[in-house]
């Protein structure tokens, strides 16, 4: 009988993806070691497979050796990949967080918000995700380590300009 303890169990994410419904990437964070060539390629791949899929099907798809589960925002696509076996929707869930936190950073973010400000957008993943795993469920946490890093950033703009 094994015993689950502590974050084993949860998905390790492969990569995360925000593509927009022209296909263009907005956002890719790797969490395994790929080629620039092969990013590109799986990118388009993977960004071709779920624009194409039609809203009413199911938000999980077999792809290689690894599942891919994403969900739509709007005009933007939430793609993640994650092993075989990992839970879809706790990955659904993870997804689910990175949007709330960055709706209520933003404020009702939209597509444009993560092209001007990508620095904040991988800041927040980052603050969700390490190494492929979720490391806080506490949006307000995530939130709150934000402010203070938008704090510590304008006192040394504030700085610089006396």
């Amino acid at each position: 009988r094994r015993i689950v303890t502590g974050l084993e169990g949860l998905p390790m994410i492969q990569f995360f993806l925000l593509v927009s419904r022209q296909g263009k990437c907005r956002l890719s964070k790797w969490y395994a070691a790929h080629s620039d060539k092969d990013k590109k390629k799986m990118i388009r791949e993977v960004s071709q497979m779920c624009l194409a899929r039609p809203q009413k099907l199911c938000n999980f798809l077999e792809w290689r050796e690894y599942k891919l589960i994403y969900k739509r925002y709007a005009s933007l696509f939430f793609i993640t990949c994650v092993d075989k076996t990992d839970n879809e929707l706790i990955t659904l869930e993870v997804i689910h967080q990175f949007v709330e936190v960055l709706d209520r950073y933003f404020g009702n973010v939209c597509e444009l918000d993560l092209i001007f400000n990508f620095h904040k957008a991988y800041y927040i993943l980052d603050e969700l995700l390490i190494a492929g795993e979720q490391q806080e469920t506490s949006k307000k946490a995530v939130l709150k380590l934000i402010a203070e890093q938008d704090a510590v950033c304008e006192e040394g703009t504030d700085k610089d300009m006396q």
